[in-house]
C-alpha cells in the first residue's frame, strides 16, 4: 500500500504525479531500454481496462514539427467533425494542457479524479515491481499521464486521438496505441544519448511506431535516416507515403494575417491525386509548411479508409491552428516573440523566420539551454541575428544551463566564429531576464524567448500581467 496521503485536491493530485519518476526533470535521462519499457505500460493499461482499445489514434513523431503537425492534425479533424483526442508533451504551464478534447483542455476536477482512479493500478505495479527487486520500480510519470490521457479519451467516447511521441518513437509510452496511420516529420540530431549518435539510429529508433500494414507518412529527406524509414517500412509491409515522392509542399511565403502559404501536390498522373493551392497555415515560418503538408497527406490516407475529410475543412483546420510558444507573438510594441525551439534544427528554423520577417530596429534576445543539448552549435545559429543577449536559466528544473556558463559558450562561440559582437549580459532568472529586455526595447524592436520547453513555461505566466 502506499504511504503517499489521499488524493483531495489538485495539489496532491500533481504531488503524486511528481513524485513518480519524471525524465523531463531530471539531469540524466538513461540510455534507451534502460528506464523505457512497453511491458509496464501495457501492465498498466491492462489494469485500467484497456482504454486505448476503444478508439483509433494517428501517431506521430519526430524530432521537429510532431508537437505542431498533431495540432494541425487535430483541428482538421474537429473541423471534419469528429470528436477529436489530443495528447501532447511536455506542457508550458499546465498539466491539464496535455489532456485535450475537441479543443478544450481537461478540467482540474477530472484531472484530479483521473489520477485518483488510476493511483490503485500504479500502486499495483510498484508493489509488484519492489516484490521483484526490480529497480526500475512501477510506472514513470510519463507512462502514468499517458495512461490517464487514454483512459480520459475512451471516457470521453472520442471518434480518434492524435498522440504525439514524447522521445523517440520504439519504446515510448504512447506506442501501445493502435494507430490508423503514423507519421515522422523530421529527423535531425537530439537526444543522442537515447537514440544514437547518428541520424540511422535516430531514424530506427523513430521509425519504431510503424506498424505492419499501417499507412508511414514520411516528411524526411535526408538520405539516411529516410533509407532506415524505408528499410523498416518494407519490413513491416506499410505503405510509405514521402515527401519529395508521394507529395510535395511549396511554400509560398508568410501570409497577410501573419501566417504561412503554402501549395500541396501529389503527382499529377496518379489516379486520385490531390492538390490543394494557396493554402494558409496559421503557425507562420516556411518550416511550418512541411508540418502543414504532412497532416494533408496523412488526411488522404485516412479517406482512403472512409473518413469525411475535404478539402474545405482541411483548409478550415490549418487555418485556425495555433500552437503556443510556436513563434507566437505575444506583444506588438515592442514585438515579443516566444518559441521553444530547443535542438539545432528548430533553432535555425526559427532564425530563419526573424531573418526574413522581422526588420525590427534592433534584436534582443533571451536565452536558456538544457545540458543535454548542442547549445554552442543553437548560439552559434542565433547570435549573428542578434543586437543584444540576455542569457538566463530556468528555475523550475535541474537540467539548465547556468548563466556563466551559458555566458562562456557564447564568448568562445563568438571567437571562433569571428563574428560581429552582440551586448552579452546574464539574468540569474527568466523574470529578471525579462524585465531587463523589455527595459532595452523600444517599440520598433524585437525581443526572442527561446532555447527552451521549461524557458517559455516559466516566462509565459510574465507575459500576462
Amino acid at each position: 500500500m502506499s504511504s503517499f496521503p489521499p488524493i483531495v485536491s489538485r495539489q496532491t493530485a500533481l504531488d503524486y504525479l511528481l513524485g513518480r519518476i519524471n525524465y523531463e526533470r531530471t539531469v540524466t535521462v538513461p540510455h534507451q531500454g534502460k528506464g523505457f519499457r512497453l511491458q509496464r505500460m501495457q501492465s498498466l493499461l491492462a489494469l485500467l481496462g484497456n482504454p486505448h482499445y476503444n478508439w483509433p489514434a494517428v501517431h506521430i513523431t519526430g524530432t521537429k514539427g510532431k508537437g505542431s503537425t498533431s495540432l494541425m492534425m487535430a483541428s482538421i479533424l474537429m473541423a471534419s467533425g469528429y470528436k477529436v483526442g489530443l495528447y501532447t508533451s511536455p506542457h508550458l504551464e499546465h498539466l491539464e494542457e496535455r489532456f485535450v478534447v475537441d479543443g478544450q483542455q481537461i478540467s482540474s476536477e477530472v484531472l484530479v479524479e483521473l489520477v485518483r482512479e488510476i493511483r490503485s493500478a500504479v500502486d499495483q505495479l510498484d508493489a509488484e515491481a519492489e516484490a521483484r527487486g526490480d529497480l526500475e520500480g512501477g510506472p514513470t510519470f510519463f507512462e502514468v499521464t499517458t495512461a490517464m490521457a487514454m483512459l480520459h479519451f475512451a471516457r470521453e467516447k472520442v471518434d480518434i486521438a492524435v498522440l504525439e511521441v514524447g522521445l523517440g518513437g520504439r519504446l515510448d509510452s504512447t506506442n501501445v496505441c493502435h494507430p490508423i496511420a503514423t507519421a515522422i516529420t523530421s529527423i535531425s540530431f537530439d537526444h543522442m544519448r537515447q537514440l544514437g549518435n547518428t541520424l540511422d539510429a535516430i531514424a530506427r529508433e523513430k521509425a519504431g511506431i510503424i506498424k505492419p500494414g499501417v499507412p508511414m507518412i514520411c516528411g524526411v529527406l535526408a538520405n539516411e535516416p529516410r533509407e532506415a524509414i524505408e528499410a523498416i517500412a518494407s519490413e513491416q509491409r506499410a505503405p510509405l507515403v514521402q515527401l519529395g515522392k508521394e507529395f510535395e509542399a511549396i511554400d509560398l511565403g508568410a501570409s497577410p494575417s501573419g501566417g504561412q502559404l503554402m501549395h500541396y501536390r501529389e503527382p499529377s498522373g496518379r489516379e486520385g491525386a490531390w492538390e490543394l493551392n494557396d493554402v494558409e497555415l496559421a503557425m507562420p515560418g516556411a518550416h511550418q509548411v512541411r508540418n502543414g503538408a504532412i497532416a494533408i497527406a496523412i488526411c488522404h490516407q485516412l479517406v482512403q479508409q472512409g473518413y469525411r475529410i475535404s478539402p474545405a475543412t482541411i483548409r478550415q483546420g490549418l487555418a485556425s491552428a495555433r500552437a503556443q510558444a510556436r513563434i507566437e507573438r505575444v506583444n506588438i510594441r515592442p514585438a515579443v516573440i516566444l518559441d521553444v525551439a530547443h535542438n539545432v534544427a528548430s533553432i535555425e528554423a526559427l532564425a530563419d523566420v526573424i531573418s526574413q520577417q522581422f526588420s525590427s530596429h534592433r534584436k534582443i534576445l533571451i536565452l536558456a539551454s538544457s545540458r543535454d543539448k548542442e547549445t554552442s552549435a543553437m548560439l552559434g545559429a542565433l547570435l549573428p541575428l542578434f543586437d543584444h543577449v540576455i542569457l538566463t536559466c530556468y528555475l523550475l528544473n535541474p537540467r539548465a544551463v547556468e548563466p556563466p556558463q551559458l555566458l562562456e559558450m557564447a564568448r568562445r562561440v563568438l571567437s571562433e566564429s569571428k563574428l560581429p559582437e552582440p551586448m552579452l549580459e546574464t539574468a540569474d532568472s527568466p523574470a529578471s531576464a525579462y524585465a531587463r529586455a523589455m527595459e532595452l526595447a523600444g517599440g520598433e524592436d524585437l525581443v526572442c524567448i527561446t532555447g527552451s520547453f521549461f524557458l517559455a513555461g516559466e516566462i509565459r505566466p510574465l507575459l500576462k500581467r
